[in-house]
């Protein structure tokens, strides 16, 4: 294991982390805020830290694909841990699990929290609170490949491990011409919705809070109410722009190059749109009778459908409140999510992909046994290590589900609370129903359970595989040995 490496990424991790400080910190100097002062003292004790550790670059900058599971594994902790300080400190969270579950809920885009009331916080750490869903949203690992020149495999093994999805292409030649690209279409959208939201009449801080928030699809709001209190076209607004962060953001780097053709062949840019529209008609249907007209039934089914399965966690209106069927299908998206390759979480729309056609080719296998047939996607033929590691990966996913569960259910509460809270911080979600719901929050809850449940917002943000390389004794087997190569 290259240790010498892995130092040094945690050191570019340190020294990102601190200048991202200097966002809230501008802030908290407009208004004047006395909690800037702590923001000040940690950004520049983060910045100098990262120098030291990462002043000397290592001569063997290869890295494999073990040692890039440990390295994204790690720089989360490390970013989750830091990024807490501040809140501690400012004695605005002063428990260190309270903290930490909140911080890691930030950067893993989760959004759930232990805010009884989040209006209660200062400008400078509402605004560090929804900036970490925008770092976690894209990865600060990618933003680390798009500086930091490597050599070998490197790139594609921190890419791997750090991004959504059943498998990462490239869609340029270079990987950190991939991380570039990707950036800068980020940055782009959101900047968009910013101006968008600020135009339509929403508060500058809010639309910047919103759309770190609608970006990293992580759903921390800045209004005890969530979007309630807003007016039903920002509400529009936003929830269009969760779609459009749940999207593949090789889609856009199609459109944006005069691809046109390769965009509208992504199969699961198409199914998608079809799950999401179909949900929302389902829901609408649903609820029609609670709000007596369709313009409104239309825009919460929309704004809560796309926040469900993108993830983010955003609400308009309680929709624990909802009939069954409404409930369920929401239910149902947590575990479906967004595309790979974006900002959202859940399992993702191309693995339900090639398990559906990996279950229709074992069907016809029975009845032409002498036929041999590949899975394809988008006209490229599915390897068979992918098939494993997405079959693998639902194995996992459900073995932690379970395990989590019953972690939680020792504290008595009722099914749907466990079920929920559970679904939705392995999916990255935020809110789920009943004790968990829009209306409430985790706060009530043992430090055991948060514990598990930051756990399971770490593995499902990075999609379980690295964390338990991080966590397997084996992995370190030999670490002493002075050679980098394993």
């Amino acid at each position: 294991m290259n240790i010498k490496m892995l130092v040094y990424i945690l050191g570019k991790v340190l020294l990102i982390e601190g200048a991202l400080m200097f966002l809230p910190i501008s802030c908290g100097l407009i208004y004047c805020e006395k909690e800037v002062l702590y923001y000040l003292i940690l950004a520049a004790v983060y910045i100098i830290l990262g120098f030291l550790i990462s002043m000397k670059k290592p001569k063997n900058m290869t890295i494999f694909i073990k040692d890039g599971c440990v390295a994204t594994a790690l720089s989360w902790l490390v970013l989750s841990i830091c990024g807490c300080i501040p809140f501690i400190l400012t004695k605005e969270i002063p428990s260190f699990t309270d903290a930490m579950f909140e911080t890691a809920s930030g950067f893993t885009t989760t959004g759930a929290s232990i805010l009884n009331n989040v209006e209660a916080l200062s400008h400078t750490s509402l605004l560090w609170r929804s900036l970490t869903h925008w770092i976690g949203g894209m990865g600060v690992l990618v933003f680390i490949l798009a500086v930091v020149p490597m050599t070998g495999g490197s790139n594609m093994n921190l890419m791997k491990a750090e991004s959504p999805g059943p498998t990462v292409g490239k869609i340029v030649p270079k990987v950190r011409t991939t991380a570039k690209m990707l950036y800068y279409i980020y940055m782009a959208i959101t900047a968009i919705e910013i101006i968008i939201l600020f135009v339509c009449g929403m508060p500058l801080f809010d639309s910047i809070c919103s759309a770190f928030g609608t970006a990293g699809t992580g759903g921390f709001g800045i209004k005890n109410d969530s979007f309630t209190s807003y007016a039903p076209h920002i509400q529009w607004i936003v929830a269009i722009f969760m779609l459009l962060f749940g999207a593949n953001f090789n889609f856009y780097y199609y459109l944006t190059t005069r691809q046109g053709g390769k965009a509208m062949k992504m199969s699961e840019t198409k199914a998608y749109i079809a799950v999401a529209a179909v949900a929302t008609g389902i829901v609408c249907f649903s609820i029609y009778g609670i709000y007596g007209n369709l313009g409104d039934s239309l825009r919460h089914s929309l704004f809560q459908v796309a926040t469900t399965m993108t993830t983010t966690g955003f609400a308009t209106t309680d929709f624990d409140l909802w009939p069954t069927l409404a409930k369920f299908v929401l239910v149902s998206l947590m575990f479906i999510g967004a595309c790979a390759s974006s900002t959202g979480g859940g399992i993702k729309i191309s693995r339900f992909q090639i398990m559906f056609k990996a279950i229709k080719r074992e069907l016809q296998s029975y009845i032409h046994p002498k036929t041999v047939k590949k899975i394809h996607i988008d006209g490229k033929t599915v390897d068979t290590d992918v098939e494993r590691s997405v079959a693998l990966y639902f194995f996992i996913y459900l073995l932690v589900f379970v395990l989590s569960m019953l972690v939680v259910s020792f504290e008595g509460h009722d099914l749907v609370t466990v079920f929920t809270s559970v679904a939705a911080t392995l999916n990255n979600i935020g809110p789920g129903l009943a004790m968990v719901g829009p209306t409430h929050n985790y706060s009530f809850l043992s430090d055991l359970s948060k514990w598990v449940l930051i756990f399971d917002m770490i593995a499902g943000r990075l999609e379980l595989i690295p964390v338990l390389v991080f966590l397997n004794p084996f992995t370190y087997k030999g670490i002493i040995k002075k050679s980098p190569k394993s």
